[in-house]
This record gives structure tokens, sequence and C-alpha cells, in this order.
């Protein structure tokens, strides 16, 4: 799948479903069961690699598994990989080699985290034909500076959050990840911007819905609020794929209980 068909999707007023991918069965499984994009995420560092934050994830990690997820997923969903720590921050340029070495492994889409600092990145990459996602809110690669908290809960920090938004989708992103901000703020970005939006921990009201692979499996010892255990009453994994994938398409996940 490429772009302009996963932007058809959602401006027909088809709600995206995503999730976290790392590996080809995975990606072949989540293919067949109708998710509209594969996240090779910086999460990895967590599920995959036992590390306590996505930050000791390096580039080659990332080629690796989008590779995997790549020839997997074997062009029946879009694959969207993101850029790690410290592969994009220093230079517009130095995004630019990450970026294209994620392209070259098969990703169609790179994300990164961040706002207004990143507004020159997006536009030099998107102006050399890849593709950007940004990410606002709860920034996991910030970590060290935030603590796994809901953002933008203040008016100022909310304003602060939409006009970064408008800056990247000036700047050339088609997709925003919004992570662990008011389900209002939240419904407001998305009705201001004419790019869809990605919701995890943010609501109901966003373009689309992403989670954690684990977390959607009830692998992880202590999920997040807005995570659900959709493998819990259902017969297999390919049952409790297609049951998410129904519930974001159909407005039902999020439901109240995971937002804030």
């Amino acid at each position: 799948m490429f772009l302009p068909q996963l932007l058809d999707k959602a401006h027909s007023g088809q709600r995206l479903v995503a999730l976290t991918c790392y590996d080809a069965s995975m990606a072949r499984l989540m293919a067949s069961c109708g998710i509209d994009i594969l996240l090779v995420g910086d999460s990895l560092g967590m599920t995959i690699q036992g590390h306590d934050s996505t930050l000791p994830v390096s580039l080659a990690d990332m080629v690796y598994h989008t590779r995997a997820v790549a020839k997997g997923a074997a062009g029946q969903a879009f694959i969207l990989a993101d850029l790690n720590f410290g592969s994009y921050q220093s230079a517009p340029k130095q995004a630019f080699v990450s970026a294209a070495q994620l392209m070259a492994a098969g990703a169609n889409m790179v994300k990164l985290e961040g706002g207004a600092l990143f507004v020159e990145t997006v536009r030099f990459l998107t102006r050399r034909g890849i593709p950007v996602c940004a990410h606002l809110g709860l920034l996991p690669q910030s970590v060290n500076t935030t603590g796994y908290r809901m953002q933008a809960k203040a008016e100022t920090a909310a304003q602060q959050l939409l006009d970064d938004a408008l800056a990247l989708q000036e700047a050339g992103a088609s997709l925003l990840v919004l992570e662990a901000i008011p389900a209002e703020l939240a419904a407001r970005v998305t009705q201001t911007l004419s790019i869809p939006t990605i919701g995890i921990g943010a609501g109901v009201h966003c373009g689309g819905q992403v989670l954690v692979i684990n977390d959607l499996l009830g692998l992880t010892p202590t999920p997040p609020r807005f995570a659900q255990n959709f493998l819990h009453g259902q017969g297999s994994l390919e049952a409790a794929l297609r049951a998410y994938a129904e519930a974001v398409r159909r407005g039902q996940f999020p439901g109240p209980e995971h937002s804030r």
C-alpha cells in the first residue's frame, strides 16, 4: 500500500487502524486481518530488547526490523518506521541519510517526534520524496525530560501543540500521531488539520488509532490506561486483531475509560 491509497481511505471517512509490528510473521497476519498501518516502532527497545525506554534503539535495529516487516506484509499494508533517537535531531541532512536507509529497507514513510524544532527537517525530507509522519504530545524519546504522563493539559501548552501541528502540516507532514493528550485537544487538532491524525491515549475523535501490539495482547505487566486487551475472550490471535480493527473503525475504541 502506498501513501495515496492510505490517504484516500482517511479522506473517505474511514478510521485508520494501526499497530506496532516488529517481524515478518506478525506483519503477514496483521496485513491479512486488515490492519492499515504497521508501525515499526522504536518501542521495540522495550517490547523486544527489554530496555526501560526507546533510547537505546539504534538505526541498525530499525533497519533490520523494517526489512523483516516489509517482507512479511508483502505490499498489503502501509509500513511506517520510526526514526530512532539520535538519528535525526542534529540536522535535516542527518535525518535524510537515516530516513533513506529505512525507505530502502521497505518503509513507506518515516516518523519523527517533536514540534517547531523539526519543521525544517520535515520540509527537507518531504521535498526529497520521503513521506513523513509527525508525532506530538507525549514524546517517548524525551522521557528523561517529560516522564510518561499526559501532555498539553494547560491552555498555553495546548495552543503550542496546535500551532506545532499546523506548522508540521504546512512543512509537508502527511500524518500526525497524537499521544497522551486530552481528548478534547485531540478533537480540536483533528478538526483543524487537513491531514489525518492517529491517536494513542488521545480519545476517539482522531482519524485513526494505534496501539503497541504487546498492550493489545495483554503482555504488558502494567499496561497504560489507554490500552485494552483484545485477546481476552477471543479464540485466536487473528480474532483479537480483527476485533481491534473493527472496534477502531466503528468508533468503539477507545472508549471513555481509555481517555483522560
